[in-house]
């Protein structure tokens, strides 16, 4: 990245002078060997600087802190969704096993893993914003303006969250203590949710972290489609006017959270089956 900053630099100043070119170099750093370069990069970063935008001035970390809260709530708000449709979606599924609710359930998962983000979210402004005039087609002020983006992000992620549910469910109901709580005389819905479901959860929330970083990588689409700001409109802008700054600093805010995000769901190992420890 800073090499092509260093010759988008020189495109900008193809019609300036020398000095003005050579001042600039000195000025963003590129005059250094491209590991000091990084070494400083890396150590700013720590501290918190990630430099400035070539396009307005302000610091990195100021911009992107004006629009990452926005980001969040919709990466929150999706993981919910898919959490709660493709659980109880890959449940039923697996409970109503080889019936016409376990392939009507597969089905719309098969749906969902197909179909792109920018699709979906085109088709969910068309019926609930133009159609029925249910929900506001952009902006980000109103509660309800989050809902249509969260749910063209959340339901993709959801049919994967589904499959996954079914076939691990599937594995665990034909174990020996299920078949135990069964003849105690609990009920099915406490069997299945209380016992089953839990064992058959860490499989599934190990998808759950992998998917929160296609739900990051997705708000780039979705945050473009409905007019949203936040981190994927500002990576969106930044590639267009070559901020590389901006662009370099998203990437890494965007991996830091995939990696906390990941990290949260091993330690949650823990709590859903209590003989895996960390010792």
């Amino acid at each position: 990245m800073l090499m092509m900053a260093e010759s988008g630099g020189g495109a900008k100043l193809a019609d300036g002078s020398d000095e003005q070119y050579q001042r600039i170099r000195r000025e963003l750093g590129l005059d250094q060997p491209a590991y000091v370069q990084f070494g400083r990069f890396v150590l700013n970063a720590v501290r918190g600087d990630l430099g400035r935008s070539f396009r307005s001035g302000q610091p990195v970390s100021h911009e992107i802190a004006e629009v990452f809260p926005n980001t969040a709530r919709l990466a929150a708000l999706s993981l919910g969704v898919a959490m709660a449709v493709g659980l109880l979606l890959g449940t039923i599924a697996a409970v109503y096993h080889q019936t016409w609710i376990d392939n009507a359930a597969m089905l719309l998962a098969l749906v969902g893993v197909a179909m792109p983000n920018f699709w979906f979210g085109l088709m969910l402004l068309f019926l609930f914003a133009l159609t029925l005039g249910w929900l506001p087609a952009t902006g980000y002020g109103e509660w309800n303006a989050i809902l249509l983006p969260a749910a063209a992000l959340g339901l993709r992620a959801a049919a994967v969250i589904a499959r996954l549910t079914r076939s691990s469910l599937l594995e665990v109901l034909h174990n020996e203590y299920v078949t135990t709580a069964r003849a105690k005389g609990l009920s099915e819905m406490t069997t299945i949710v209380g016992h089953a479901l839990r064992n058959a959860l860490i499989p599934v929330v190990t998808v759950v972290g992998l998917q929160f970083g296609d739900l990051l990588a997705g708000t780039v689409v979705v945050e473009t489609v409905f007019a949203r700001p936040g981190l994927g409109s500002l990576i969106t802008t930044a590639i267009l006017s070559k901020d590389f700054p901006i662009v370099q600093g998203t990437v890494l805010v965007v991996a830091a959270c995939y990696i906390v995000v990941n990290l949260l769901a091993d330690v949650s190992y823990a709590i859903l089956d209590p003989r895996i420890t960390y010792a």
